[in-house]
């Protein structure tokens, strides 16, 4: 991992009731639609309804978020794993960083804390990304953190411009 000591400081924390209006920008930012799984908006209710359920433990949820707080306890983005197997222990991993805090330094050093807290703590074997080939900000970010590029998925996501190659990265821990 390249430039750690310049990466600014961040903390992972727990999803609280009060980060519902977050949620709500970043599922429902139809600019994120595309590089994931969703294609319909979220409303508060399923939102809030969310929060309440999720227990925090990968184990049940199958998933685990987590929000990104800078050294000033901003909040700056959100990262989680998803799609977590515990037969083989690995999961996919997912970030968004809002818009203000791009470019700079946030989503390496929550990369980063991720990695550590899903080797030291969750003891994970791998994790996993699919990365839109077009998106050279996002690769990288992902070869910066260890990641590396396994395959090409070709016409993988599909865009309003058509469909995009993704490549499919991963991180041995």
């Amino acid at each position: 991992m390249n430039n750690l000591h310049s990466q600014p400081k961040v903390a992972l924390r727990a999803l609280e009731p009060e980060d519902l209006d977050l949620l709500y920008q970043i599922e429902n930012n139809r600019e994120l639609w595309q590089v994931s799984n969703t294609n319909v908006p979220y409303s508060r209710y399923v939102l809030h309804d969310y929060l309440a359920r999720t227990t925090g433990d990968i184990y049940t949820d199958k998933q685990v978020r987590l929000v990104i707080d800078n050294a000033e306890e901003t909040t700056v983005g959100l990262i989680d794993l998803q799609d977590f197997s515990p037969q083989h222990l690995r999961a996919e991993v997912g970030i968004v960083i809002l818009q203000q805090y791009r470019h700079q330094g946030y989503a390496l050093a929550a990369l980063s804390a991720l990695l550590d807290y899903a080797r030291d703590v969750l003891r994970l074997h791998q994790l996993y990304a699919y990365v839109d080939n077009d998106n050279h900000a996002s690769c990288q970010l992902f070869d910066e953190a260890g990641f590396k590029e396994r395959t090409i998925l070709h016409d993988w996501l599909l865009t309003p411009e058509g469909y995009h190659d993704a490549c499919l990265l991963q991180c041995f821990l």
